[in-house]
């Protein structure tokens, strides 16, 4: 079955930098579209960001744009989210997902996530 382990969260400072991994089993990987989706304390499940098999499509929501890289290294059955220029709105649960966009993360099977915070 489907299984995403996500790593990498901490204590971010505001302008700061942290590196997601996820690490996936139990399907092809370098098959499938991948997602990161986040939930902030006392919110819903918001998109971030989703990147095609091959790394040719990638996508990103409006807020974290120019600021978060989204990459995969299929050899290594791991997707990746590069987190820049660090806000205090960033603050929330990360989780990766084995989806092709915004619609299909928000339900897709999910790991345990991995909390981040951003605060001095």
């Amino acid at each position: 079955q489907v299984q995403l382990v996500e790593s990498g969260g901490g204590l971010g400072q505001p302008g700061g930098s942290l590196r997601l991994s996820c690490l996936a089993s139990g399907f092809t990987f370098s098959s499938s579209a991948m997602s990161w989706v986040r939930q902030a304390p006392g919110k819903g499940l918001e998109w971030v960001s989703s990147i095609g098999s091959a790394s040719r499509t990638i996508m990103y929501t409006d807020s974290v744009k120019g600021r978060f890289t989204i990459s995969r290294d299929n050899a290594k059955n791991t997707l990746y989210l590069r987190m820049n220029s660090l806000k205090p709105e960033d603050t929330a649960v990360y989780y990766c997902a084995k989806a092709a966009g915004p619609m299909q993360a928000v339900t897709a099977v999910k790991g345990q996530g991995t909390q981040v915070t951003v605060s001095s």
